[in-house]
């Protein structure tokens, strides 16, 4: 029903108002007596062959919805009934933030991609720890996905990271430090070695002196030489990071079918979606290879089929996540993963 009936009509809608339409007619359809248990029903999908322990959690499956989606923590319960074993939020900032001018988000239909440039818009972490106090489905795993606000120097980084840990600590299962977005200035200068590893240094220190330290883990760009990978080892194995999120968004355009000049009209941003697939694929096999395995890894990257989980996983990812392909493909996409990682 999604691709044939709701996704015409969704776009035809610019595309950060059809997410906004999308999010109200869910919480809508929740509301309904007996909405949530219709969408479990039609999109739930539970067994025990898909249960996952990873970083010392329990994942009831191993397919997540990325963060960018919800941003601040407003759909968890109908996020939860759609089958999806964990949600990240974010990213969050320690301040409200608009993000960048509209239009901020394009579809690129012919390549299966989407294009932004939010620039980290949110409501800052005290709003989403507020939501994320309320009731959640039993066994959903949540994290918090954290990055720092646009005027913040990079040299004062890591106190917005450390504040964003100290907000969401007692209502998340885990944190991703989010440097690599291509959408706040600045910023990826924050995956280069030395201020990675005092940034890192710094959230850990503070993580430790809360009660049940979170998994910290780091989510990194496909844009990255082996050699630079190499480094992220490194420096996951010496500030004791739990795991890694591989990919964000790209500023490659590589490979395109849209046309090139459609495609510099539209401007700067990350692209995610089907043209991700092999480059994320590809970081994630070197990861768990010079890893030896011993890093956990979430693949995330142009997941638009079951086949395409399955090749992420094949390469070494524990778990994954949907972004681009949950909005191409409908909420029916999670159901049809799990059900042939069964198979």
């Amino acid at each position: 029903m999604y691709k044939s009936l709701l996704k015409p009509l969704l776009f035809q809608l610019d595309a950060e108002k059809a997410h906004h339409l999308v999010f109200d007619n869910l919480r809508r359809a929740h509301r309904v007596p007996g909405g949530a248990a219709l969408l479990r029903g039609l999109y739930g999908f539970q067994h025990p062959d898909l249960e996952r322990e990873v970083f010392g959690l329990r994942f009831r499956n191993p397919v997540g919805l990325a963060a960018g989606l919800d941003k601040n923590a407003e759909l968890l319960p109908e996020l939860g009934e759609l089958g999806f074993g964990f949600v990240e939020i974010g990213t969050v900032t320690p301040r409200p933030q608009p993000g960048n001018p509209t239009p901020r988000l394009f579809r690129l239909p012919q390549d299966g991609a989407l294009l932004n440039r939010m620039g980290f818009n949110n409501q800052g972490a005290a709003a989403a720890a507020e939501r994320l106090r309320g009731p959640r489905p039993a066994g959903l795993i949540v994290g918090g996905n954290i990055g720092k606000n646009k005027d913040t120097p990079n040299e004062q980084a890591a106190n917005d990271y450390v504040a964003c840990v100290e907000a969401l600590h007692a209502v998340v299962d885990y944190f991703v430090v989010n440097v690599s977005s291509p959408n706040t200035p600045g910023l990826r200068q924050l995956q280069e070695r030395e201020p990675l590893i005092r940034l890192l240094q710094q959230v850990q220190e503070r993580n430790a002196t809360l009660p049940s330290p979170r998994p910290l883990l780091l989510k990194i760009a496909p844009d990255l030489t082996d050699a630079q990978l190499d480094d992220i080892l490194l420096i996951a194995r010496e500030t004791q990071l739990s795991g890694l999120v591989a990919t964000n968004t790209t500023i490659s355009r590589d490979g395109l079918q849209t046309d090139a000049s459609h495609v510099q009209s539209l401007g700067a941003g990350g692209l995610s979606g089907r043209p991700l697939r092999q480059r994320a694929t590809e970081v994630v096999r070197y990861l768990h290879q010079h890893s030896k395995g011993a890093l956990p890894i979430i693949g995330v990257g142009g997941i638009h089929s079951p086949e395409d989980a399955q090749e992420k996983l094949a390469a070494g990812a524990s778990l994954v996540q949907l972004y681009s392909g949950f909005v191409y493909e409908g909420p029916g996409l999670i159901k049809r993963i799990n059900q042939a990682l069964v198979k």
